[in-house]
């Protein structure tokens, strides 16, 4: 995403008085760090935790054993208790945005779920978006696709938000069928 769409998307986040954390695994802080440049950012992002590494997951996200177990760390239920556990440890944030999913060979990888497979979840009014998105490249391009992914989808919840002028967004789950 460009410098001018990024500091857009925060100007957005100001308009609507919104604060932004995120919880970031397979984009190792990129969308926090791209972020950084924007005018107003400091009144809009608390935070970001990297969580690259399944311990991370569950000792400052609170992501449960048995999760990574059954759908693996690479998973959309993962990406969903890393933003509950955001929420948790942050909860003045009013968005909440976890990331994670295959940059490389190995891990979780399997045919249905190949690398370039991310998982997004972004909280916002206590209403939960789930995205499963397959992009292609190298590791350094799907960081960066995940990352402009991330923030076309945070304008368009933004936007939507705006023209339904407060009304319930549609295709979401509530924060308590996450768990």
């Amino acid at each position: 995403m460009k410098p001018a769409d990024i500091n857009t998307l925060v100007q957005k986040f100001l308009q609507h008085k919104l604060t932004l954390a995120l919880a970031e695994s397979c984009t190792c802080g990129l969308v926090a760090a791209q972020l950084a440049s924007a005018t107003g950012v400091s009144e809009v992002l608390l935070g970001s935790v990297v969580t690259y590494h399944v311990e991370a997951k569950q000792k400052l996200l609170g992501v449960k054993k048995e999760t990574i177990k059954t759908y693996s760390a690479e998973s959309q239920q993962t990406t969903n208790e890393m933003a509950q556990g955001l929420h948790k440890q942050l909860p003045a944030a009013d968005v909440c945005v976890a990331v994670t999913g295959l940059c490389g060979p190995g891990a979780s990888e399997t045919p249905d779920k190949p690398v370039g497979t991310m998982f997004v979840t972004i909280l916002l009014e206590d209403q939960a978006y789930e995205y499963r998105e397959v992009f292609e490249g190298n590791a350094d391009k799907l960081r960066e696709q995940a990352a402009g992914f991330i923030y076309a989808k945070l304008s368009d919840l933004l936007q939507r938000r705006q023209d339904a002028d407060g009304a319930p967004l549609p295709s979401k789950k509530h924060l308590v069928d996450l768990a």
